[in-house]
């Protein structure tokens, strides 16, 4: 089990309507659109805005899969190795994923996302779950 795509970044920001605003005008797509959080996308790249308040998870990066049970495999390979992993959960927009640090100390998330991408919302949620 290997690593094969960059899917996304989360980076955090002060002021979401601002951020949101400068990455529409630069061409990104709104996917998700919550209080505290949004995704957006450029082609088949994420991009993760996580406001103020946001507490799911902070900057980090992510490794995409095309099956959840890839994931898994992977979860269950760097604890085996004796890495700490956070545990893998569910998302409400049809992803799956869990945490970890690498060895400098940066965040970096391991996320199933289906065929077709992150499921869109057209409501803003409370941003309880993260990407």
């Amino acid at each position: 089990m290997q690593v094969e795509r960059l899917g996304h970044v989360a980076i955090r920001v002060e002021d979401m309507e601002r951020a949101k605003a400068f990455y529409l005008d630069l061409g990104c797509r709104l996917v998700w659109d919550a209080a505290d959080w949004c995704y957006l996308m450029a082609g088949d790249d994420g991009l993760a805005l996580l406001g103020p308040d946001y507490r799911a998870a902070g900057p980090h990066f992510a490794f995409h899969f095309n099956a959840r049970e890839q994931v898994q495999a992977m979860h269950d390979r760097l604890r085996a190795a004796g890495v700490a992993v956070g545990g893998l959960h569910d998302h409400r927009d049809g992803t799956a994923s869990f945490y970890l640090r690498d060895p400098e100390g940066n965040w970096l998330e391991m996320l199933y996302e289906p065929a077709g991408g992150v499921v869109g919302n057209t409501v803003a949620g409370d941003g309880s779950d993260p990407v």
